[in-house]
C-alpha cells in the first residue's frame, strides 16, 4: 500500500533533497578549485633566457603543473601588477634585480612567503628581512658577481682590486661602465653606501665620473669589448656577461675575453658585490601553494646547478657544487669573498643613490 505524505511532509523533504544537491555542487567546486591548484602556476618573469626553458619543462614533468608565462622587464613587471591590483592572475613574480624586489615589496605586491625549505635554503642575507607576522617577501634565487674587467698590459691588478680604486685619481680617463641608473649599477652604488655611508659613498660616485673614458652607454657586454678594443682600459661587468664571452662558439668573443683580465674586487675588505635574482609570490595569488612549490623548486640543487649552467649564475642555495667551467676559470678555480651585508639594504637605499647621482650629474 502506498504511503500518503502531508504537504509539510512534501516540503521538508524537498528542502533535505535542495541542501543535498547544494552541498554536492559546494564539494565538487572545491574539488574542481583543488585540481586547479594542481595544475597550474601564473609566472610573471623578467629573465629572457633560453636556458630557464629547461627549468620550467622538468617543474612540470616532475608535478604536473603547467606554467603560464608571461614575460617583460622588472620595471615592466611591477607596473603591470600595480595597474591589475586584485584581478592580477600572476602567482610568482621572478625579477633580475635586488632593487627592483625591494620596490615590489615596498609597494605592497608581495604577499610573505612562510616556507622552511627557502628559509633553509638561501642564506639570510640573500632574501628579504623577515615581516612581523614572520613571512619573507622575497627569496635570491641566483647571483651574479659585479667585477671589474682591465687591459691586462696597461693596468695593474693592483689598480683595479676595489671599487674604491674606480675613483682614484690613478685611473682618470680609463673608465667605461654602462649608465649609472641601470639597475645593476644601482644595486652596487646601494652597497657601496651601505659600505661607506652616505658622504663618501658620493665622493666616489664623483671621482668615477671623473675618470670615465667616455660617457656611458651599451650594455655590459659592450663594456669588456670597449676594453677589448682599446676605447678603455677598465670596466664594471656582471660576471656572467664575462662567462658568456668565454664558453661562446664564436671564436671573436672568446678572444675578447681573453684579451682582458678580470678583478673579483675588494677580496681583502668587504668581499665583491653580488645582485641577485629572486623570486616572490604576487598580493594577489591565486594558487599559493603551486607558487610556493615552484619556489622550493628553484632552490633545489638540481635548479640551482641549471641556474651555474645554464646562465653563469653563482647559485644562491646553500652547499651546492659548481660545475661551470668558465666560472671556474674567472676565479682560478677558488672560491672567492662576497659581500654579506643585507641585499634588502641594498634595495633599501636606492633613494639616497638616486639622489647623489643627481646631485653629482652621474649619467
Amino acid at each position: 500500500m502506498m504511503a500518503r505524505f502531508s504537504t509539510r511532509e512534501r516540503n521538508l523533504a524537498m528542502h533535505l533533497t535542495l541542501k543535498a544537491l547544494v552541498a554536492a555542487c559546494a564539494i565538487a567546486t572545491l574539488g574542481s578549485a583543488a585540481a586547479a591548484e594542481e595544475q597550474v602556476v601564473n609566472l610573471y618573469s623578467a629573465r629572457h633566457y633560453s636556458t630557464d626553458e629547461a627549468l620550467y619543462d622538468n617543474f612540470t614533468k616532475a608535478t604536473g603543473i603547467k606554467i603560464n608565462r608571461v614575460d617583460a622587464d622588472d620595471a615592466g613587471i611591477l607596473a603591470r601588477l600595480k595597474a591589475e591590483g586584485s584581478a592580477s592572475p600572476a602567482d610568482v613574480i621572478l625579477l633580475v634585480d635586488a632593487a627592483r624586489l625591494y620596490r615590489g615589496e615596498a609597494d605592497g605586491l608581495f604577499q610573505p612567503i612562510r616556507s622552511k625549505v627557502l628559509e633553509d635554503a638561501i642564506p639570510a642575507n640573500l632574501h628579504a628581512q623577515p615581516t612581523p607576522d614572520g613571512g619573507i617577501a622575497w627569496f635570491g634565487l641566483s647571483t651574479r658577481a659585479r667585477v671589474i674587467v682591465y687591459n691586462k698590459v696597461k693596468v695593474a691588478a693592483s689598480d683595479v682590486d676595489s671599487y674604491e680604486k674606480l675613483a682614484d685619481p690613478k685611473n682618470k680617463g680609463k673608465v667605461c661602465i654602462r649608465s649609472g641608473s641601470h639597475p645593476y649599477n644601482l644595486s652596487l652604488f646601494g652597497a657601496i653606501t651601505e659600505h661607506m655611508g652616505e658622504p663618501k659613498a658620493q665622493a666616489w660616485l664623483q671621482g668615477v665620473k671623473d675618470n670615465l673614458a667616455r660617457p656611458p652607454k651599451g650594455g655590459d657586454t659592450d663594456q669588456i669589448k670597449a676594453v677589448a678594443a682599446g676605447e678603455c682600459d677598465i670596466a664594471v661587468t656582471n660576471s656572467y656577461y664575462f662567462a658568456r664571452l668565454l664558453r661562446s662558439n664564436k671564436p671573436e668573443d672568446v678572444a675578447v675575453a681573453n684579451k682582458v683580465g678580470v678583478m673579483f674586487p675588494n677580496q681583502q675588505s668587504w668581499g665583491t658585490h653580488l645582485n641577485i635574482a629572486g623570486g616572490a609570490i604576487a598580493k594577489y595569488a591565486k594558487h599559493q601553494a603551486n607558487a610556493i612549490q615552484f619556489l622550493e623548486y628553484l632552490a633545489s640543487p638540481q635548479a640551482q646547478e641549471y641556474f651555474a649552467n645554464g646562465n653563469n649564475e653563482w647559485p644562491a642555495a646553500k652547499g651546492v657544487e659548481l660545475g661551470n667551467p668558465a666560472l671556474k676559470a674567472m676565479t682560478g678555480g677558488k672560491p672567492f669573498k662576497s659581500e654579506t651585508i643585507p641585499i634588502s639594504a641594498v634595495g633599501a637605499n636606492m633613494p639616497k643613490v638616486q639622489q647623489m647621482l643627481d646631485r653629482v650629474g652621474f649619467p
